[in-house]
């Protein structure tokens, strides 16, 4: 029973943090056309404090994968800070998620996308996953997770009652490489005042700037093992 509060608990840590990414009105930028996705896109993330290079999974999350692309063949995603540590108060740290995005320049954001839940998708919210931030599903756009742990209470439980813990998280891609660049940030210092609510004790401090983010090209040898994330 105490697991199983545990996990539950994990929702609406990560729903708080959404407060920051804006709702979607209509000043936001139409989304350009789609463009042609492979099953696995490699992008890297080159950080103020290092790469963290990851692997986006088009075959199994294809929504969220394109909306996540069309930001970085935009050059939307180059300047964003991650701007959230979030530490969990159980397990073994570095636990918990970092969180980075547009935090509402409307000018930047495209149109919110459909909810691709992991009960359709088949993916989980294991260390090392990238996953969308959100209001209610159907509204993410622009900030996203990346798991410094295991998370799997964010997935979507369609046997739960909580309309939130039934849809879960949009789980789209994986750390391949960078996972320690994802420690240090979930270790940067915290500010003891920023933040409201819930959100209080979760901001960092100085934000870590994200210089680009690119793609980059695939491994012929990495498309086999692109299912499976990395161990924290």
């Amino acid at each position: 029973m105490k697991r199983r509060f545990v996990l539950a608990a994990a929702i609406p840590l990560l729903l708080l943090a959404t407060g920051a990414a804006p709702r979607h009105s209509a000043r936001t930028t139409p989304a350009p056309a789609p463009i042609p996705l492979a099953d696995t896109v490699r992008v890297t993330m080159t950080t103020e404090l290092g790469p963290i290079v990851l692997d986006l999974d088009g075959k199994h999350a294809p929504i969220t994968t394109a909306n996540f692309l069309r930001y970085v063949d935009l050059k939307r995603f180059d300047g964003i800070v991650f701007y959230r540590s979030m530490h969990l108060d159980w397990g073994t740290p570095p636990n918990g998620l970092v969180q980075a995005g547009l935090r509402g320049v409307a000018t930047k954001i495209l149109k919110p996308i459909a909810h691709e839940p992991t009960s359709q998708t088949g993916l989980s919210h294991k260390a090392g996953t990238i996953s969308m931030a959100r209001f209610a599903p159907g509204t993410a756009t622009a900030d996203f997770s990346i798991m410094v742990s295991d998370m799997t209470g964010l997935d979507a439980n369609p046997e739960a009652t909580d309309p939130e813990a039934q849809a879960g998280y949009a789980a789209f891609g994986h750390v391949v490489e960078g996972m320690d660049v994802v420690r240090k940030i979930w270790d940067a210092p915290i500010s003891p005042t920023a933040g409201e609510g819930g959100l209080k004790g979760q901001m960092i401090e100085k934000p870590v700037k994200v210089l680009t983010v690119r793609r980059t090209p695939l491994p012929a040898t990495a498309a086999a093992t692109a299912a499976a994330p990395v161990s924290p």
